[in-house]
């Protein structure tokens, strides 16, 4: 099976349960090809759980929930050590880290402390208790919901922890068509209970392999840097994207390059994913026009830096 044959599957399988998801549907996809995580920004009620739930149970993978709380701790998370009275030994007890998918649910509500115990684990992919270190499985892929109204109560996310986000998703009001086809799916029975698989966890890696081995010219990697390293200068901006961001943007490039039935990257794949993968990094000064924000500066970045002119289809094998 091809990295765009499973998208194609996943999307198509998903969409038996959500509706009018598709292109979220396609991010998480690149989300998961090139390793990334993803924060799901949306407000109440919107399927954010749902669309995790439909996600991991169409690629096959062991999924897990954790309902963020200001009294959650770090153990909570990531698993503890005891001492087992009948052994006399201390033995580990895994957290539901420990797992494919996991969706962090309302992230922003627990103690900076406690989302702190997510960094290791999403950028090394595993967790070190006590000084022995434990590997998580792979795939491994943080989906961390947060609602983006609500101030009260809530802990905002570091920029280190934000940063190791791929991207940052939002998905608008559904319309009135979708609306109505919503009322109709969910009237009699949740799909979600008879949803299966389309693929295993092989096919993934597989499929990941592939993604590694699109092509991105120089040309085409310069055109990454150089909308990174505008982010750091534009009036507005206090702290602009970082040195993972140009890695992550040219990673998802070659994900978006494949949906679109290519083996090589051009500068549409890059625009397409630019909001997404750089938006959520960038710092804004206090004065900054909150209608422009930091999705319009990006979009402005874009309108600015020059894009390349070659012809990229000398590159198609």
């Amino acid at each position: 099976m091809t990295a765009n044959e499973l998208i194609r599957k996943v999307r198509e399988n998903v969409r038996l349960v959500m509706v009018g998801k598709e292109n979220v549907t396609d991010l998480l996809m690149i989300a998961l090809l090139t390793g990334g995580h993803v924060l799901l920004e949306d407000v109440p009620g919107s399927g954010k759980t749902k669309l995790a739930k439909s996600f991991a149970r169409s690629i096959g993978a062991d999924f897990k929930r954790i309902q963020f709380t200001p009294d959650l701790l770090p153990s909570d998370i990531t698993g503890i050590k005891y001492f087992n009275m009948k052994t006399s030994e201390f033995e580990f007890t895994p957290g539901p880290a420990f797992t494919n998918i996991l969706l962090a649910d309302e992230i922003n509500r627990a103690t900076p402390k406690t989302q702190s115990g997510l960094l290791e684990c999403m950028e090394e992919r595993q967790i070190t208790i006590e000084g022995e270190t434990h590997v998580l499985p792979s795939p491994f892929m943080v989906i961390a919901t947060q609602n983006p109204i609500e101030n009260t109560g809530v802990f905002p996310l570091p920029e280190a922890q934000l940063d190791r986000f791929l991207m940052r998703l939002r998905s608008d009001y559904p319309s009135k068509a979708e609306s109505l086809a919503i009322v109709t799916r969910f009237d009699k029975a949740d799909p979600l209970d008879s949803l299966g698989a389309v693929c295993r966890s092989e096919d993934v890696a597989e499929a990941s392999r592939e993604v590694n081995e699109v092509f991105a010219s120089p040309d085409i990697c310069e055109y990454v840097v150089d909308v990174v390293n505008a982010t750091r200068s534009k009036t507005g901006v206090m702290l602009g994207a970082s040195t993972r961001a140009i890695v992550s943007l040219l990673k998802a490039s070659k994900a978006m390059a494949v949906i679109r039935e290519r083996n090589y990257v051009t500068p549409d794949d890059v625009k397409a994913l630019a909001v997404p993968v750089l938006a959520h990094r960038l710092i804004l000064k206090a004065s900054i026009d909150t209608a422009r924000g930091a999705e319009g500066i990006i979009r402005e970045i874009l309108s600015e830096v020059r894009v390349p002119t070659e012809r990229f289809d000398n590159y198609k094998l």
